[in-house]
């Protein structure tokens, strides 16, 4: 029997970067091929690429993980993840536990439970801290506004914007470089501030 080692790297965040974690699996001997990475919130239950890995694995293979937050932000969403994994014959391997899950040891499953745990209550602390910040933002500085600021319409947007209204949003984006979505929200912004 072959068995084959993967990788799951994730992020929470679409502005997060991937690259350590993916160094980290190739390192503890993943192929590059074999990795499978996405920027998902680790709450969201709907992850493709740890659906489309979950559903290629077979019993004696084995899956990598950087950090037990990185299978899911949620104590339950991990415990069930890994759960699954080890009833289908699965080997999980955290490069933070330097070692195997292993819940038929007493101590092994006390310690990835509690890391599950404590990655939960760190998630949850950054949470309550942006959402504290956000209010003191919102109480004391009047000119607060929430979300990304609006991107200052400049030469090049202007010229985009003008090259648009003789072409498609697709030939627009070919001819310029940028995506379709940037095109689009470029057309927006000039056509709002007019």
């Amino acid at each position: 029997m072959i068995v084959l080692r993967y990788g799951y790297a994730r992020v929470s965040g679409t502005s997060q970067d991937l690259n350590e974690q993916i160094s980290e699996l190739k390192q503890a001997g993943v192929l590059a091929s074999a990795i499978y990475s996405e920027k998902f919130t680790g709450t969201k239950e709907e992850r493709p690429k740890w659906q489309e890995l979950s559903s290629k694995l077979h019993p004696g293979d084995i899956v990598v993980f950087t950090k037990v937050d990185r299978i899911g932000r949620s104590v339950k969403v991990a415990v069930d993840i890994v759960d699954d994994l080890l009833e289908r014959g699965i080997k999980v391997y955290i490069i933070q536990l330097n070692g195997y899950v292993n819940k038929s040891d007493m101590m092994g499953k006390m310690l990835f439970n509690f890391l599950t745990v404590m990655a939960e209550f760190e998630h949850d602390m950054i949470v309550d801290r942006l959402k504290r910040g956000k209010e003191y933002a919102k109480k004391h500085n009047p000119s607060f506004h929430e979300g990304r600021p609006k991107r200052r319409i400049t030469e090049r947007y202007k010229r985009i914007y003008d090259y648009s209204l003789e072409h498609s949003i697709r030939e627009t984006a070919l001819a310029t470089g940028v995506s379709e979505s940037t095109v689009k929200r470029i057309k927006r912004q000039i056509r709002n501030s007019k």
